[in-house]
């Protein structure tokens, strides 16, 4: 069986008043939640395509800001939190806020163990949204009630189970 690859395309200007629906993908079965977060990101930075990581618990944020400094030594990701002045020049950006006056990104990626504040809100500010779900039991049972709260709010998020990887 084909596995399906992490697939980003390049980011498009939109019409303006257009605001395509938001694609929801939840990478299930991961081994390690934040080291699959930076592999997320490369593949994007490969795609240009800009990055916000949410989580509103700072340790995760601080973790992931470590990983992404160390989980590759053959690639550099520039990133910065969100309320950074370099934030607007700099294409990853991390954020324990989606109220933070963050530069547009298309991908967000929800580290956080509950869905995004401001659910519909999503529709207008990003194209696609990926979760990350470890095999964990915690973590894969809020991860079902996110899934199941997206469903509720008109959403059609798709799963991919990545524990061949």
């Amino acid at each position: 069986m084909k596995r399906p690859k992490l697939a980003f395309a390049p980011t498009r200007r939109r019409r303006a008043g257009y605001h395509p629906a938001v694609r929801i993908d939840f990478h299930f079965n991961v081994e390690h939640r934040l080291q699959y977060a930076c592999r997320v990101v490369r593949r994007a930075r490969q795609a240009d395509c800009r990055v916000l990581l949410f989580s509103r618990d700072a340790d995760r944020l601080a973790r992931l800001d470590a990983a992404l400094w160390t989980f590759s030594a053959l690639d550099f990701v520039p990133h910065v939190y969100a309320d950074s002045p370099l934030a607007a020049r700099t294409p990853v950006l991390l954020a324990g806020s989606l109220q933070e006056p963050a530069p547009a990104c298309p991908v967000l990626v929800n580290l956080d163990d509950e869905i995004p504040p401001e659910l519909p809100s999503l529709k207008a500010r990003f194209e696609r949204l990926i979760e990350i779900v470890s095999r964990e039991d915690d973590d894969r049972h809020r991860a079902r009630e996110r899934f199941r709260l997206y469903r509720e709010a008109g959403f059609e998020p798709q799963a991919h189970d990545r524990s061949a990887e």
